[in-house]
């Protein structure tokens, strides 16, 4: 259960609910409220309890308290720089932010009313996509290659110091491979098991089953070959039942070969839904209490709702966004450009 890190959080700038296997409902529409308006880019979003997080451009951070409907923001800068965050993540004692682009900035409530920075990186190369953790001692950070493999970065003592996992530990990157910071969703975490996604001109799965300790790699079916194409999220229902979605965000009405599934851990994925409804989505989430059999993709072109695993999808709404996560099996956050909104689904 997280823990509300509200207080120090709103300073400077939950509880999950058990998922019970229920009866399928299936979603007709979405009502879409929004709960923020503003100039900015938003494409990472955590839950914190029933309160959520937010990191975007401009250095900008903040909590939306959901009891009274209020915001509390700050700016985060860096000497003369203002950071663009588009990572975040939360334990049950602090918040996390991770900026793309060079130098690499990662920031963690601290105990001096103010974030701290616990990981700087400096490469012009350097490029960090998604932030999680397996527990409150233990993340895991990934970005693009700075040299011959993805860039993985490991916490064991709660974020208060990160190490970056040595190439030889790793599977060699592919040319041009590399990820996509479109949705904070290119790992999923199930227990100890840890899956990372790789985009552009390969697009594979990299999988730990130790909590970042060993690695392999398995190649996906999704669409490939150019910087702009490939998987952009993914996730997983439990430790064999995973979903990808991408695709080409300059194409985004191109279907093909942008949807797979897995029923093995990852190891072998399926195409489905080909030439069908969605096209490109940049975020994919399980629907809580489903079953696996239900789910949501969202990106800027609207969004998409399958029952059946993944087989056949349905546009609930034209509505764009970048990111989406559940708070239950019925609401939602998503966040998009210039707003974050709260998506009541009905059937």
């Amino acid at each position: 259960m997280k823990l509300y890190y509200l207080f120090s959080l709103l300073l400077i700038i939950g509880c999950n609910s058990e998922e019970n296997k229920i009866e399928p409902s299936y979603f007709t529409s979405v009502e879409v409220e929004n709960i923020l308006e503003d100039s900015l880019s938003i494409r990472a979003i955590e839950l914190m309890g029933e309160d959520l997080a937010f990191a975007a451009n401009n250095g900008t951070y903040g909590m939306y308290n959901s009891q009274n409907k209020s915001w509390k923001s700050n700016i985060q800068e860096y000497d003369t720089l203002v950071p663009e965050f588009r990572a975040i993540a939360s334990t049950n004692s602090d918040f996390f932010m991770l900026s793309v682009g060079n130098p690499a900035l990662l920031y963690k409530t601290g105990d001096s009313g103010k974030m701290e920075l616990v990981y700087k990186e400096e490469n012009e190369k350097v490029f960090y996509d998604a932030i999680s953790f397996w527990n409150d001692e233990e993340g895991i950070a990934m970005g693009d290659p700075v040299d011959t493999c993805l860039s993985i970065i490991l916490t064991r003592d709660g974020g208060k110091s990160w190490n970056k996992i040595s190439c030889e530990n790793l599977p060699a990157a592919a040319e041009g491979e590399a990820a996509f910071a479109a949705s904070n969703s290119n790992i999923a975490i199930q227990g100890n098991k840890t899956w990372i996604l790789s985009g552009g001109k390969k697009s594979r799965i990299f999988f730990s089953p130790d909590k970042g300790k060993t690695w392999e790699v398995f190649d996906t079916p999704i669409i490939q070959g150019t910087a702009t194409q490939g998987g952009y999220s993914l996730d997983f229902f439990d430790d064999n039942n995973g979903f990808i979605i991408g695709g080409d965000y300059t194409k985004p009405d191109e279907n093909q070969a942008n949807k797979a599934v897995t029923k093995d851990g990852g190891k072998t994925w399926e195409l489905v839904a080909a030439g069908q409804e969605p096209g490109y989505k940049s975020s994919v989430r399980y629907v809580p209490g489903k079953n696996g059999e239900e789910l949501v993709a969202v990106g800027f072109t609207g969004l998409s709702y399958s029952n059946d695993a993944g087989k056949s999808w349905k546009k609930l709404s034209e509505d764009g966004f970048y990111t989406i996560r559940f708070l239950n099996d019925s609401i939602a956050y998503a966040a998009g450009k210039n707003r974050i909104s709260r998506l009541k689904f009905k059937k």
